[in-house]
């Protein structure tokens, strides 16, 4: 049976009226397990209730999550129905603003498809996720892919992706991840999760000493997925279907260093056929520099 990813109003009220009685937050998280909530979005329905900021409601009722505390700002996507780069014209075939999601097509090539993974095929392991406790790289159930790293800029081919995707992500190419390359197999899924580092979880201050909070993604299909394998972002009632060559953006920290929590979003499990993605993150500074998260600001 599939995990629960939306927050009923009666289970708002009773995590607000426990919390109001003084149980511990990671109780009512286990509670929620138990209930078949999953577990990365029990963890943050607990603390958007904490915080007076949760955006979660009943699926019938998607925009009142809108007010969250989170303010949204020019996005950094670029306007218009065509976004221009030094080598490509990529196409919007559909934008949102509340939350910033985008899909993108023609952002790479077939030929760039084949080649992406063709250079990866024989380099997979298996898929790690930043534990929330650590911030160690640890393989977890949820996430039941392969993968593989490309340094920035790692040869002429890689510069050429990086930096048309800088363009597209309207963000500095050196403040980008190196891309990362996911593998997914009949039954292959990601459950609902943010890409952004929770700020309560102790592990999020490791990974954020290295560039800061991640602000924005850009998930690109390297195939069409014969069934199943969709981007989904359960609170807005979006999913996205895999194309050769398109794309998924989505952008979540402001200059507030606000998150913005209705960019939940998973991968819903290859039914038939396979999945290959390329993946880009980018942080607030330049990847690998040194920073102090608390004092952290946005910069371009």
């Amino acid at each position: 049976m599939n995990a629960i990813t939306h927050l009923p109003s009666e289970w708002h009220n009773w995590i607000r009226e426990n919390l109001a009685r003084g149980c511990a937050p990671q109780s009512l998280i286990e509670d929620m397990v138990r209930n078949r909530f999953d577990p990365v979005f029990a963890r943050a329905a607990v603390n958007g209730v904490m915080t007076n900021s949760s955006p979660f409601s009943t699926p019938a009722e998607p925009h009142a999550k809108a007010a969250t505390g989170f303010i949204y700002e020019q996005p950094r996507l670029p306007a218009g129905n065509i976004i221009r780069t030094s080598d490509r014209e990529v196409r919007v075939a559909m934008r949102t603003n509340r939350p910033v999601i985008a899909v993108l097509d023609g952002v790479l090539s077939h030929d760039e498809c084949d080649e992406m993974i063709r250079r990866s095929a024989d380099k997979m392991h298996r898929s790690t996720t930043v534990d929330p406790l650590t911030g160690k790289h640890e393989v977890i159930a949820d996430r039941s892919s392969e993968g593989t790293f490309f340094a920035l800029n790692a040869d002429p081919f890689i510069a050429r992706i990086d930096q048309r995707v800088a363009e597209i992500m309207s963000w500095p190419t050196d403040h980008g991840e190196g891309l990362q390359v996911l593998h997914y197999g009949t039954g292959g899924e990601y459950k609902p999760h943010f890409d952004y580092f929770p700020p309560e979880d102790p592990g999020s201050h490791v990974q954020m000493t290295i560039g800061g909070q991640r602000v924005s993604t850009l998930v690109m299909y390297l195939n069409d997925v014969e069934e199943g394998g969709t981007t989904i972002f359960p609170d807005v009632g979006l999913e996205v279907v895999p194309k050769k060559g398109s794309a998924v953006y989505f952008e979540y920290t402001n200059s507030k260093n606000q998150l913005d929590r209705l960019t939940l979003h998973g991968g819903s499990p290859v039914t038939r056929g396979e999945k290959w993605i390329v993946t880009k993150w980018m942080r607030q500074r330049r990847y690998g520099e040194m920073t102090t998260p608390a004092n952290a600001e946005m910069t371009k």
